[in-house]
């Protein structure tokens, strides 16, 4: 009997500990318990772990172990990025998928699953032969570029039709009360996903060979299989309304034209494009700025993603705390721009000084800056989208996202590249930092007017 009390005790304690240090853990319900949702964000670790592998440790190799110019790998890199616009499409589809399984979600994230599997099968044999090493220097220069475009192309539209459709069936599953914690749940769970990958990815490649490179990359197909799989067992409930010939209401551009007649619709995703490029234009050179000019290793320098990752960890958390009081949503994201700007210094500034520790702390608040500026946009667009329109509304925000991520970091290879030829490397980095200090301030511009909008409808409210 005591024994049984004290088992039900330690629960109380640890139900209570959760929702306490655990972000967005009170977003879990009657119906959706929190064993059930933390499951279904298991598809947000799969895209963690590839954002890493994509953004974080294949650059590196790429650029400074297999000498792949800069502009090639961030062009690479970019290119998944560049279909982000079909973000919004895509979650529109899904939200209107007709079936004789009575599924919306699950086919569109089973189907991305299995492109990100076939895009990491067949990567590290395409990289090989994009780089020329050993027996692969016979082949055609064009038959690596095209496989690795291939490989990483199949990657990105993968992972952005998983976590579309898999955000969109975690709102639909949570209450509408709950709905915006939920989503911040998932992300938080993709930033941890990219913690605990690039911990593991920099430990595996700490001893950098072509064939651990094969089997690293493939143990990465294995478990985002295996982790997808899990994550939507018996998720989606099913229903005979979405039988085939069952007709939509609205067509894609006539829910389009209803989204952007909300309040600075335009402005609000100028701000998010913004400040989304000022915080991903060196993604793909932070590595190599670390690995060329501070002489840091494979693994010091894949860590750099996990520091990344707990900055942005740190700030989504922090910004949910505040949030939850009352604080002004656009006003986050300007405290986030903010941050960003002594970050983007403190990386400068390491490389005359020659400290490393200096570099990582400025990574770590690139992180937290873009935690925050994220978490503040997107509960703002989510707070002024109609109930309706909640799945779009994330769509459009990751749409907008992904496709300045993917700009940005292909013009901060190019930019890199062109100073670097032209007078050094250094200065090749340093003037793309720089410029993502001038976007950070029209970034602060752009926003001004949205914390100026959302204060007096506050006013007006009161």
């Amino acid at each position: 009997m005591n024994k049984t009390k004290t088992q039900a005790s330690w629960a109380q304690r640890l139900a209570h500990v959760g929702p306490r240090f655990l972000p967005f853990a009170d977003a879990a319900s009657e119906d959706l318990p929190l064993s059930r949702l933390l499951r279904l964000s298991l598809f947000q670790i799969s895209v963690g772990m590839a954002m890493v592998m994509l953004v974080g440790t294949l650059n590196r190799v790429m650029i400074v172990e297999m000498q792949v110019p800069a502009t090639l790998v961030s062009f690479m890199v970019a290119l998944p990025l560049l279909i982000a616009p079909l973000r919004a499409l895509i979650g529109f589809r899904s939200d209107n998928h007709r079936s004789q399984l009575g599924w919306r979600r699950v086919p569109y994230i089973w189907m991305g699953t299995l492109l990100q599997f076939g895009g990491f099968s067949i990567m590290p044999f395409a990289l090989l032969v994009l780089s020329g090493a050993g027996q692969s220097s016979q082949a055609p220069v064009w038959v690596g570029q095209l496989g690795a475009a291939g490989a990483f192309m199949l990657v990105g539209v993968g992972m952005h039709t998983v976590q579309t459709a898999g955000l969109a069936l975690a709102t639909d599953l949570a209450p509408t009360e709950s709905q915006p914690k939920v989503v911040g749940l998932m992300y938080v769970m993709q930033l941890l996903g990219m913690i605990g990958s690039a911990l593991i990815l920099g430990h595996l490649l700490s001893d950098y060979s072509p064939g651990q490179l094969i089997r690293v990359v493939q143990a990465v197909a294995v478990v985002t299989l295996v982790l997808n799989v899990i994550a939507l067992w018996k998720q989606e409930p099913r229903s005979r309304m979405r039988k085939p010939g069952t007709p939509i209401e609205h067509s894609f551009a006539q829910a389009w034209q209803l989204f952007c007649q909300g309040p600075h619709t335009l402005r609000r995703l100028l701000a998010v494009g913004l400040g989304t490029m000022a915080f991903t234009m060196e993604d793909v050179l932070l590595e190599p700025f670390g690995g060329e000019i501070l002489s840091l290793s494979v693994a010091d320098t894949t860590l750099l993603t996990a520091t990344l990752a707990m900055g942005g960890l740190i700030g989504f958390a922090w910004a949910s705390r505040v949030l939850s009081r009352g604080t002004d949503a656009y006003r986050m994201a300007g405290w986030g721009a903010w941050v960003g700007v002594p970050a983007f210094a403190a990386v400068i500034a390491s490389a005359p000084l020659d400290s490393a520790t200096l570099f990582a702390l400025g990574v770590f608040l690139i992180g937290l800056g873009g935690g925050l500026f994220a978490h503040g946009t997107l509960t703002a667009t989510m707070q002024m989208a109609p109930p309706e329109q909640i799945g779009l509304a994330m769509g459009a925000w990751g749409a907008v996202q992904a496709t300045a991520a993917g700009v940005g970091m292909a013009l901060g290879g190019l930019l890199r590249d062109a100073v670097a030829l032209s007078s050094s490397s250094l200065l090749g980095y340093v003037s793309v930092y720089g410029l993502e200090i001038i976007l950070l301030a029209l970034t602060l511009w752009a926003v001004r007017p949205l914390q100026d909008f959302s204060a007096q409808a506050d006013a007006d409210s009161v």
